[in-house]
């Protein structure tokens, strides 16, 4: 529980994951992961679990759009749980509504309604689009808006006062969270940065409501923080993104796959002020991701070596489909492009990068870690 800067801290909803009795003196992260409770999603077809990763970065989350519905389709894979953070945790939460709602179409239908209508193409007002577009910075190339972008921009609480966030009308119209809360379901988990302790907070399915999703998508640049219960949050791709460690306990399955959009990688040195600003915030949203794979290469390494070689410890499975090649020609500025032409050619991009990661990849599902996890964080 994080501590509240003026003493006790109201009851703070972000439980990390489900508490696990520890039996024969062997700490619980460590063995076995329990079998979930829950049911997982999973299609008529489906032979092989595993749990989704899922990364966020504004409207390149329409990568994991694609991604998703490439998955479904082909249909051999069920999913236990899912972890986000924004736009990530947008198409988690979208895609297990969706199965709730009518099954594998259904998971495909929400995602392609839900991009659809936070584009501005789809189906938001005149003010709400205007509004969008402002805030995806539309404008960016033009060289005096950007001066005057920089010297006149102000607090988004002076800039934007009423609070206006067209993610959430969509999100609440299209969303049932209380099904979503009570379901025998897919584990979904939902990460948020508490803007107190500077800690990452990650909310469970059974608890989450419009706001938890807010809070993960929660720019501070753009938005005003989020409040739950008083506390105030910022987006959670600061401090996970996605967070993996919630896997290991709500998921019997080893294979984790990461759907990764944020460029690692790029072979070019930024020399203007917005090169510079867009890979610091490529590099930003990937560093607590880096150092969960090498805590896992490094439990890993101890496991292969016999030092951890009693007590049921299992090595994790990482499987990455990632947005490296594709994104090389979009800057990190383009997160911010939410136009529906944008938005489908991402999603048809990165389908075509499942179905080639399926075909390379399935047949080692269950067997073996196809993620070089050294050359991932080194």
């Amino acid at each position: 529980m994080s501590e509240h800067p003026h003493g006790g801290e109201p009851h703070n909803p972000a439980t990390a994951v489900p508490e696990v009795p520890v039996s024969d003196g062997i700490e619980p992260f460590a063995t076995h992961p329990p079998h979930p409770t829950h049911q997982v999603l999973a299609g008529p077809r489906a032979e092989k679990p595993v749990a989704l990763a899922l990364q966020g970065g504004g409207a390149h989350g329409a990568f994991t759009w694609g991604v998703l519905d490439a998955l479904i389709e082909d249909g051999r894979l069920s999913f236990e749980a899912v972890t986000g953070a924004s736009a990530g945790a947008m198409n988690g939460v979208v895609m297990v509504d969706g199965w709730l709602k009518g099954g594998p179409d259904g998971a495909r239908e929400g995602l392609e309604r839900f991009w659809r209508e936070v584009s501005l193409d789809g189906d938001l007002g005149p003010a709400q689009r205007n509004f969008v577009s402002g805030l995806f910075s539309l404008w960016k190339g033009n060289p005096v808006a950007e001066f005057w972008s920089k010297m006149l921009s102000p607090s988004p609480y002076v800039s934007n006062p009423l609070n206006i966030n067209p993610l959430r009308k969509a999100l609440a119209e299209q969303i049932d969270f209380e099904r979503l809360r009570e379901a025998e379901t897919a584990g979904l988990f939902v990460s948020a940065t508490n803007v107190w302790t500077g800690k990452l907070a990650v909310f469970e399915r059974e608890r989450l409501t419009v706001d938890h999703l807010m809070a993960s998508a929660c720019l501070p640049t753009v938005f005003q923080a989020v409040e739950i219960d008083g506390v105030p949050y910022w987006d959670g791709g600061y401090l996970g993104n996605p967070p993996l460690y919630p896997l290991h306990r709500a998921a019997q399955t080893r294979d984790i796959v990461l759907v990764q959009i944020n460029p690692v990688e790029r072979r070019e040195t930024p020399r203007t002020e917005s090169e510079i600003r867009d890979r610091l915030n490529e590099i930003t949203f990937n560093a607590n991701l880096m150092r969960e794979l090498r805590a896992i290469d490094f439990i890993d390494g101890l496991i292969e070596d016999g030092t951890l070689g009693q007590g049921g410890y299992q090595r994790v499975l990482v499987h990455r489909i990632d947005g490296t090649d594709a994104l090389e020609d979009y800057n990190a500025a383009s997160k911010l492009d939410a136009r529906w032409t944008v938005f489908k050619r991402l999603r048809g991009e990165r389908r075509a990068a499942a179905q080639a990661w399926l075909s390379e990849t399935y047949g080692t599902i269950g067997q073996a870690c196809t993620l070089n996890l050294r050359d991932a964080y080194q």
